[in-house]
């Protein structure tokens, strides 16, 4: 599994745990909004996400996004 500068397997977790929050949405919640988009993740593996621990699928990002409506421009961002 790549590892990144900071140790971790995903760059992304920060901003979705970031947008999360602000929001106020429990991870129970959005995992069953992520659902709605055939994307099937548990509380578990969430945190693992948010923590940076897993890596995140293409199709799973474009889910979170859409259920936590993040801009692309703050996703690019993120990204580099």
């Amino acid at each position: 599994m790549k590892k990144y500068e900071n140790g971790k397997s995903n760059v992304i977790g920060t901003l979705l745990k970031e947008y999360r929050t602000k929001k106020k949405i429990k991870k129970i919640d959005l995992c069953k909004q992520l659902q709605l988009h055939a994307v099937y993740i548990d509380t578990t593996e969430l945190k693992r996400i948010e923590d940076g621990k897993m890596i995140v699928k293409d199709f799973e990002l474009i889910a979170f996004c859409k259920v936590l409506d993040i801009d692309y421009k703050e996703l690019k961002n993120t990204i580099e």
